[in-house]
């Protein structure tokens, strides 16, 4: 297959990821879970999806739509890459083996039907108040945070430009 293509067989429909889903858990692959908007991709992204990848065996990333990002109210001009590239980007990292877009104002949805193993997000966040916390512990699963790489931010960035 050529590297092309296995960029373009990460990029999933929320439907589309059902069956892979259910292959991976047949066959006792670890889910990790994810989610974010990975605006301008950046070392501190990259570092994240590793730490994350680190905690499974398959790592499938929610990305916010365009749409879905502009009602975050970040910035009248994010995002700056639209979600085709962003969702390109992204596959292209060895870490990342899925990726779905969502549209709806947060992951939830996508999280219940993904039902990960582990959902994890930055350690900004208390356990508890992550979006699928509930869905993912009462199915078994575990919610985890990681750091963030300091220096490093979408908006940092855009500071410097």
């Amino acid at each position: 297959m050529s590297y092309h293509n296995q960029l373009v067989s990460k990029l999933y429909t929320k439907e589309s990821i059902s069956t892979v889903l259910e292959e991976w858990k047949n066959n006792k692959q670890k889910i990790v879970f994810t989610n974010g908007c990975f605006d301008i991709l950046h070392r501190g992204h990259v570092e994240y999806l590793a730490k994350a990848k680190d905690l499974g065996t398959k790592l499938i990333i929610g990305l916010n739509t365009d749409d879905s990002v502009k009602r975050l109210g970040k910035s009248p001009e994010r995002p700056i890459n639209n979600e085709e590239s962003r969702a390109v980007v992204l596959a292209a990292l060895a870490c990342v083996d899925a990726i779905v877009l969502f549209n709806e104002d947060t992951p939830l949805q996508l999280i219940e039907s993904v039902l990960p193993h582990v959902l994890v997000k930055g350690s900004d966040y208390k356990l508890e108040d992550i979006v699928g916390y509930k869905a993912v512990t009462e199915n078994g699963g575990e919610v985890k945070t990681i750091d963030f790489v300091k220096g490093f931010s979408t908006t940092s960035i855009l500071n410097k430009l």
